[in-house]
């Protein structure tokens, strides 16, 4: 369950404080207007507002001003132009399909534009009925600017002033999703769950904990004014340090479960780690309440069992354990013990306030930082045939056009805007993503029909309707990405009370009028998401090839940092993002792929293979760190140097070898992909996880024969390109299957 479902951590989240916000700032500002103009001008500012706060999102403040000012201005223009021209009907008409167009043109730079798009495209929708002279259409629109640029500066005011807030809240959330990544771990060590089901569950939650690690430091890296920014930065530093630890503690689960499978270790080891979850989640809580944590969770029992769990199977009779397997148990219970270690940092980083500039003494963040980047060359690149962002927006402005000439043809007195308006709220740029939210959109408006219509039945007083207005106003962005089938309801309460004010219904079957036109709405949109489609499996060869040189990035970064030649981890830190980001965006292709029809599924079992073991890869480097981290002073250095060394050279080989496999293929005429004959042939799969198993270490070198790590040391470096050798089957394997189809 989503942490903010909770209500006790709802009402802490910046998901609720958004609600509030922009409901306060839309409904109250509207309310003054009210009191000083008519309900046309009030309703008219208000749909200003509203559009303006689809933008108002937790976002460092000079990238929200300009995303607010951006989103201002263009739906000021797209009203009056709509408005213009919405006297003649053929010309309202042909400017909605260019406007629908462009609108949707904008998703090229990326989902920070999507609200953006959205209120384009509402507030088209709004005003294709608005049929007024052509004084009347600049002075809508003046009021529309005035009730946006209103809005705008409200929301500055208030986000300034709770910026802080704001960033409380953001870091408890990638905390909160931190403790749900070690939950999902946890079951690891229970028998009961499949490993390749736990595997796939754990790399996609790994993309909810990166989503929330960038808007992490997004907001706590920029804005260093306080010793409370320095403790934010803290607190963020500590919680990364604490990821890679948690990444690290990967182990061999398939011999763990072969060799104490039916032993009460396995359940004090899971046990374990839920508490490490839950001392996690008291810390994010905490932050949200603007409180130091302390710890509160206690181990002992689980400790002391695994303790004696471990002496027991130690002892001579039925019951021991073989020494490698107790090796492999022991490992794993310090790395966890190393994770409550950490988490005991982060607990006392909550509780020190301190300067932020010897936290980051002069270190260039960008490198970690989402930059805005609105080049209009970007559009003009994507005006082409292959572009899937030019074909969505060919597949939007074809389902408006099919929306508007079935309003005009309807028996009934239909509302063209309200079939508009399900079709571009349902429609999104894949098809992954318009399905997924069809039913919550469809469910979702009837029951806010149906309670629209109980509350026109009994509430006739505009100020008690303007106060359903502001609690709609509250859940619709609150639920935005908690729950959207609430966000559904909601927004469609907050739409047909909107318009209820704007062109009061002149009859009681308005209502059931807009349920129909939602259902065909939703149907337009279905068949239109068929239309033009960018299938995921097209972008795959792209999205490995990133992968892959990401990975050698990495690889490259973590070679350097482990044998001294640098004197930070900067650049292995950038490193590891790129490589972490370019794997989520895989996994992202790859979850949407599977919302797609069943013909268009490709190298599913491979892909997520290939998925997993670089997922391993960075465990295993991100281990290799800790561990010659916390041993620097007592290692040998020269032996160990060289296995890094040799390790390097053998992965390197690996990865280029995955590369070449997958480089762009020379084309015959007809468009006939040309075979490479030297590509590796595909191996045999099949769709469980297997795991590596032990690797006998080499003997050890005369230099290194007292530092008990040296053997640790070389298994985890085999099991790297074990690991690296299965990435270059699976990628044989993928790229085969692509070929074929």
């Amino acid at each position: 369950m989503h942490y903010a479902l909770d209500i006790r951590t709802f009402l802490f989240s910046h998901y609720f404080y958004t609600g509030v916000r922009i409901a306060i700032g839309v409904v109250g500002f509207t309310m003054l207007v009210y009191n000083v103009a008519d309900m046309q001008t009030t309703m008219t500012v208000f749909l200003g507002a509203l559009c303006t706060s689809l933008m108002d999102l937790p976002s460092p403040l000079r990238h929200k001003f300009n995303e607010m000012l951006a989103g201002v201005l263009l739906c000021t223009v797209v009203m009056l132009v709509i408005s213009l021209a919405a006297p003649v009907p053929w010309l309202v008409s042909a400017m909605m399909v260019v406007v629908s167009f462009f609108a949707s043109m904008m998703v090229v730079y990326g989902k920070k534009t999507m609200p953006l798009q959205f209120a384009a495209l509402m507030v088209m929708t709004l005003s294709m009925e608005n049929q007024v002279p052509i004084a009347d259409a600049i002075l809508h629109a003046v009021l529309f600017l005035g009730g946006g640029l209103g809005y705008l500066a409200y929301s500055m005011a208030v986000s300034w002033f709770l910026r802080r807030r704001i960033k409380q809240q953001v870091l408890a959330e990638a905390l909160f999703e931190l403790a749900r990544y070690l939950r999902i771990k946890a079951d690891f060590y229970d028998v009961r769950h499949d490993l390749a089901a736990q595997f796939n569950q754990l790399v996609r939650q790994q993309i909810v904990v990166a989503d929330k690690q960038q808007a992490s430091r997004d907001l706590i890296l920029r804005d260093l004014y306080t010793k409370q920014d320095g403790l934010l930065v803290q607190v963020h530093l500590s919680m990364l340090e604490l990821y890679e630890q948690v990444l690290s503690t990967h182990a061999d689960y398939a011999f763990l479960r072969n060799h104490f499978g039916d032993a009460d270790v396995m359940i004090f080891l899971r046990d374990l780690a839920n508490k490490a979850a839950e001392d996690i989640e008291s810390i994010a809580y905490a932050i949200t309440r603007k409180k130091a944590s302390t710890p509160t969770v206690n181990y002992k029992a689980e400790l002391r069992a695994i303790q004696y769990e471990m002496q027991q199977m130690s002892q001579p009779g039925p019951g021991q354990a073989s020494e490698e397997a107790l090796t492999v148990l022991r490992v794993t219970y310090n790395k966890i013990r190393d994770i409550m270690e950490f988490i005991g940092q982060l607990h006392q980083a909550t509780q020190n306030p301190v300067d932020p500039i010897p936290i980051l003494p002069g270190s260039d963040m960008t490198p970690f930082l989402t930059q805005q980047k609105f080049k209009f060359n970007m559009l003009l690149v994507n005006l082409r045939w292959q572009s899937p962002i030019f074909r969505f927006a060919i597949r939007v402005a074809l389902a408006v056009t099919t929306g508007l000439w079935i309003s005009n043809h309807l028996p009934y007195m239909a509302h063209g805007y309200w079939i508009v308006l399900t079709i571009v709220i349902i429609l999104k740029p894949n098809f992954s993503a318009t399905k997924q939210r069809m039913a919550d959109r469809l469910i979702g408006t009837i029951i806010g029909c149906l309670i629209t219509m109980l509350i026109l039945r009994f509430v006739h007083n505009p100020m008690g309707q303007m106060a359903v207005l502001f609690a709609a106003s509250v859940a619709a962005p609150a639920f935005t990405y908690v729950k959207y089938r609430y966000t559904a309801i909601a927004a469609s309460v907050q739409i047909l009370m909107l318009l209820n004010l704007l062109v009061p219904a002149g009859h009681q079957g308005v209502i059931g009028e807009r349920l129909i036109d939602t259902i065909i709405g939703v149907v337009i949109a279905t068949l239109f998401s068929y239309v033009l489609p960018a299938w995921e499996y097209r972008d795959l060869p792209k999205l490995l090839r990133n992968v892959l040189k990401s990975s050698q990035r990495y690889l490259t970064a973590s070679r350097d940092l482990l044998e001294g030649k640098v004197k930070d981890d900067f650049f292995y830190r950038v490193c590891r993002k790129g490589f972490m980001d370019s794997l989520a965006a895989l996994i992202s292709a790859l979850v949407r792929m599977m919302d797609e029809p069943v013909t268009k599924h490709r190298a599913v079992k491979e892909l997520n293979r290939f998925i997993v073991q670089n997922y391993l890869v960075a465990a295993h480097i991100a281990a290799l760190r800790l561990m010659l981290r916390r041993h620097q002073e007592n290692f040998p250095e020269g032996p160990v140097n060289k296995l890094i060394e040799d390790t390097y050279l053998e992965a390197s080989e690996h990865l280029a070898e995955a590369q070449r496999i997958l480089a762009p293929k020379p084309r015959k005429r007809g468009g006939a992909v040309t075979v490479s004959p030297e590509a590796p042939e595909q191996k045999a799969l099949s769709g469980k996880i297997e795991l590596i198993g032990p690797v006998t270490p080499e003997p050890l070198p005369a230099e290194a024969s007292s530092w008990s790590g040296w053997v640790t040391l070389q298994r985890r470096a085999s099991l790297l390109n074990q690991d690296l050798r299965e990435i270059v089957s699976q990628t044989a394997a993928i790229d085969n299957i692509l070929r074929k189809n």
